[in-house]
């Protein structure tokens, strides 16, 4: 079959230990950051939505527009998505009063739509294949659902069931430690292994920036959440100019088999 979108360099960065200390990282200053520009600076929600949307779009724009990876632009998305997808849920929880049972079930379906369209229009949902403009649009859809996905079922295990912040990272954590485990002497399929982690790190980081922000009172540290935001987004960046400076997290793209 001919191919009808350009083709590029891969656009994703390798999947190694950096990868997922920023991407935590990443969805700790989703769900700080959120509460920090509505509560704190008093955008409110409808306002703080807008805002983060229009630069997530922005940010977006230019992502699509570079021919390769490149870790400020992609890293900075990623954080921005982040805040996007947290404030969907929000918006369904608190303006709408939409069960977070719900916004789970219904975030599951579409991230699951997302990816059976995905493998049905490009036979693959390996990230080391994102070499053209449909599988890139088909990426970034599904890392939205994700962390949307990941704010409802987070939020609804600590505080629907009420297991607290802490418990519930725990629980997710040992999740993805199951996964990692089956992945290195199971044989798990490696596509499969890294979305189930990918989808559970969003909860788990969730979890970890309300147990840090939170009042004690409320079961978490009390940092808060410009504390807790300026501290990761400080982590994010040292090692985002660390990867841009060393290229440990190139990747080698897999060319389509459509080609």
């Amino acid at each position: 079959m001919r191919m009808t979108t350009r083709q590029m360099l891969n656009k994703v960065p390798e999947v190694t230990l950096y990868f997922w200390v920023i991407k935590i990282m990443c969805t700790t200053v989703g769900e700080t950051a959120a509460d920090y520009l509505n509560d704190n600076l008093g955008f409110g929600l409808t306002w703080t939505t807008v805002v983060t949307g229009v630069l997530l779009g922005v940010l977006l724009v230019i992502q699509f527009r570079l021919p390769r990876y490149v870790p400020p632009v992609y890293w900075l998305a990623v954080v921005f998505i982040s805040v996007f997808g947290t404030l969907i849920t929000d918006n369904l929880t608190d303006r709408f009063n939409v069960s977070l049972v719900i916004s789970t079930v219904v975030f599951a379906i579409a991230l699951a739509a997302t990816f059976a369209a995905w493998y049905r229009s490009e036979r693959t949902l390996s990230i080391h294949s994102i070499v053209t403009t449909r599988r890139e649009a088909f990426y970034w859809l599904a890392i939205l659902f994700t962390f949307a996905l990941g704010t409802a079922a987070g939020d609804l295990f600590a505080e629907k069931l009420a297991l607290g912040f802490w418990v519930s990272a725990l629980i997710f954590g040992g999740v993805i430690a199951l996964i990692t485990a089956a992945y290195f002497w199971l044989a798990m399929d490696a596509v499969l292994a890294f979305w189930l982690a990918y989808i559970l790190t969003r909860p788990l980081g969730a979890s970890i920036g309300d147990g840090l922000s939170q009042s004690s009172k409320n079961g978490g540290l009390g940092l808060g959440t410009t504390g807790t935001s300026y501290l990761f987004l400080g982590c994010i960046l040292a090692l985002v100019v660390f990867l841009s400076l060393t290229k440990r997290d190139q990747t080698p793209a897999e060319l389509p088999a459509s080609a």
